[in-house]
Parts: C-alpha cells; structure tokens; sequence
C-alpha cells in the first residue's frame, strides 16, 4: 500500500519451485547439492521436494537425489509429528536416497545454527 515493495517481490509457490527447479539442475552435477534445514514442518519440507517431483512427476531420469541431508529440530520424534520425522522417512517419499548421508541434531536452531555456520565457515 505504501508503495515500497512490489506485488511480486516474495514468489508464489509455484515460482519458487520452478526457480528451486532450475537452480538444482544447474548446481547438482559433480558433487551434488546438500539439503540443509533448519526447523521441520511443510515450511521446511517443501525445497526438499523439488528433487521427487523432478523424476516423479516430470519423469526427468538423469535427476541426482540430494548428496548429504542434515536438520536442526527441536521437535520430538512421535506418531504423525511431521516437524519431528526423522530423515529415514524422506526415503519413502522419494526425497532422499535410502545411501544419502543423513544427520539431525535435535536442539535449539537459534543456538546451534549460528554455532555450526561459525565452524562451517571457519569463523
């Protein structure tokens, strides 16, 4: 309303997953691309599916899972819990490989994020 931001400044979500698209075809040859997240639920989730949704629903077969998948959550694993799934469960919907390396540190992200990025990054 105040004319600061553009309608189009945040993407809708199909924008984002055609933009998500193009960027992991064009960045996932060699190594690979790791999947990193931070917290869990759909909000988390959703980057992740750009992989199955590739080979599954465009039937792309030259399309390279994830190299490594690594969560912070604070959130518990428990039945139907989706921000406490576990990384085993991406291997039944097809988001990770059932060889991919997979991690999750069970803390606070606010305090272990900043941690794991200063080491990372060699700060």
């Amino acid at each position: 309303m105040k004319g600061e931001l553009q309608a189009s400044t945040v993407k809708s979500g199909i924008e984002y997953m055609v933009w998500l698209t193009e960027w992991y075809r064009n960045n996932s040859s060699g190594k690979g691309v790791g999947f990193f997240q931070i917290g869990g639920g759909i909000a988390g989730d959703f980057p992740i599916c750009v992989v199955p949704m590739m080979y599954q629903d465009l039937e792309w077969h030259d399309v390279p899972f994830w190299s490594y998948f690594c969560q912070i959550s604070d959130s518990t694993t428990s039945y139907g819990s989706y921000s406490g799934a576990v990384p085993n469960e991406k291997i039944t919907w097809g988001k990770l490989d059932i060889n991919t390396p997979k991690f999750i540190v069970e803390s606070d992200a606010t305090i272990v994020a900043p941690l794991m990025f200063a080491w990372i990054l060699g700060w």
